[in-house]
């Protein structure tokens, strides 16, 4: 059998004197998809974060097993930097080689070949995810921890997100992800948590 990618049992998380969510139990593995649903408010980017290392459950144990990719909710670039320098700043410092090659090659495929020499404080909200997700085509993290990818997305970036996610998915890959809407398009989600009820 083997070991799931990430563990997550009995966490909770209280912010100021409200409770968010208590109790939760996470797992995900090779081909997992995992969408974590709710209004608001009520928990998502938060739970996320804490999956990410970023934020301290007030109980409960977290175990993560592999590399992990996070995209926040925002895009996360510098801003006086292109996407193509983006990339190469990240891969820089996670100490790997950068492949122009492969990097060009995300560009192309997240459709910002015509922009990616481009400052990013200049692209639209919909350009700077394209970039954002551009980590994701370059990573080799086995899991992938997504906060509202589709967020400024048009129809075309929501479908290459979809592609992405089932590609990941399929290569052996674990997507645990905060969303609104179905990440998982014609393929089934592995589990659904549902925060706020």
């Amino acid at each position: 059998m083997s070991v799931p990618f990430l563990v997550a049992e009995g966490v909770s998380c209280v912010v100021a004197t409200r409770c968010l969510f208590r109790d939760l139990n996470i797992t995900a593995g090779g081909g997992d998809l995992v969408e974590i649903r709710g209004a608001n408010g009520s928990g998502k980017s938060t739970l996320l974060r804490g999956l990410a290392g970023l934020h301290v459950f007030h109980t409960g144990r977290l175990r993560r097993h592999v590399d992990f990719e996070y995209l926040g909710h925002r895009a996360g670039l510098g801003e006086r930097l292109t996407p193509v320098e983006n990339i190469r700043w990240l891969l820089r410092m996670r100490h790997q080689r950068v492949d122009v090659h492969a990097v060009d090659a995300a560009m192309i495929r997240l459709g910002l070949h015509g922009a990616a020499d481009e400052l990013c404080a200049t692209l639209s909200a919909g350009q700077q995810r394209r970039a954002a997700l551009a980590r994701l085509v370059v990573s080799d993290a086995p899991l992938w921890l997504l906060d509202e990818p589709l967020t400024a997305l048009d129809p075309s970036g929501v479908d290459l997100v979809r592609r992405l996610v089932a590609e990941h998915r399929a290569s052996g890959g674990a997507v645990i992800c905060a969303t609104h809407a179905n990440i998982a398009a014609q393929e089934r989600t592995s589990h659904e948590i549902v925060l706020g009820q």
